[in-house]
């Protein structure tokens, strides 16, 4: 079993939860879904999560919902807690370089902060 959680900026910001409120009922819901599939289900098919080749440590979690197709990026803290940092609606094959960047920056501001306390 995992735990979810939603990175949190030092001004208390939770870009998940913002783009969680821009998206309709219907993709919400569908979101939502995947989240407790990663949360409840001991292996998680890839088509809802993996880990992002060539990086750090940064996973993806996959909601594709009719022809929109909504990606979550985040990391593994604490072995079975998972953190996201950032989502977005994907719109080419290929996960952003900026947006896998935003993540690592966020981890790594996550994981200082959570050692200085």
């Amino acid at each position: 079993m995992r735990e979810i959680i939603f990175y949190k900026m030092a001004s208390g910001v939770c870009p998940i939860e913002d783009f969680l409120d821009s998206l309709s009922a219907k993709h919400a819901r569908k979101v939502t879904w995947v989240l407790q599939l990663v949360e409840t289900l001991e292996m998680v098919p890839i088509q809802y999560f993996k880990k992002l080749e060539g990086t750090d440590g940064i996973w993806e979690v996959r909601i594709d919902f009719g022809g929109d197709t909504f990606r979550l990026l985040g990391f593994m803290d604490k072995g079975n807690l998972v953190v996201l940092t950032n989502a977005f609606a994907k719109k080419s094959q290929k996960t952003p370089t900026s947006e896998i960047e935003l993540a690592q920056q966020r981890k790594t501001d996550h994981l200082n902060r959570g050692r200085n306390k």
